[in-house]
């Protein structure tokens, strides 16, 4: 048994409430000082490239708990779609490429060119995150969300194709459909709280 006195010198986690209020308010300053000063490129460009200058550990302690219903949980959403898209472009191309067939509206929103390559998915990501500053957040969302969906279904091909020679590899392929498909319904989620101005 610890003495009051040891426990007390115990040093714990921040406080749940305190972390809440910390990533709504840098959330929302992050949005609405980009959205104000959307006619800066550099300003824009910074916040794309934030979690290039910052790393992706330091955003994500800030908003990766965050309920995906939020703007910081949105917001983390598409920050880390867009560093995925910079890790392993040449993979997401090609299951972009797959999934374009079987998700033509969804394409069509994302709004990626028609036989993207590694750098059309990194152009792409960079173009949706530089939307939630310089137009309107919704449709950034659901870009973001329709890009998803259309790599959820490249992916559960991959996977088909995968599974005769490595099932371990196509099981842990079709999971990460399973999660882009969550991922999607999130981002499309947010969207219609932006609209009715309940994302906050």
């Amino acid at each position: 048994m610890l003495a009051p006195e040891q426990a007390e010198q115990i040093v714990g986690d921040i406080d749940p409430a305190v972390r809440s209020e910390a990533a709504h308010t840098a959330a929302g300053a992050i949005v609405h000082r980009g959205r104000a000063g959307s006619d800066d490129p550099e300003l824009v460009d910074r916040l794309v490239h934030l979690v290039d200058t910052e790393g992706l550990d330091t955003v994500a302690a800030l908003w990766a708990d965050s309920p995906a219903d939020t703007l910081p949980g949105a917001l983390w959403r598409l920050y880390a779609l867009r560093e995925w898209t910079r890790r392993d472009p040449r993979t997401i191309a090609e299951r972009y490429r797959l999934g374009m067939d079987r998700a033509e509206v969804a394409g069509a929103v994302a709004g990626v060119a028609d036989t993207p390559g590694p750098e059309e998915i990194r152009t792409m990501a960079d173009a949706v995150l530089s939307g939630v500053f310089r137009g309107d957040l919704d449709v950034a969302l659901e870009r973001a969300g329709a890009f998803c969906r259309v790599l959820a279904v490249g992916s559960a091909v991959d996977a088909d194709a995968i599974a005769g020679s490595d099932d371990l590899v196509a099981t842990r392929v079709t999971r990460s459909a399973s999660a882009l498909l969550d991922t999607a319904g999130e981002l499309e989620h947010a969207a219609v709280l932006w609209r009715a101005e309940r994302l906050d």
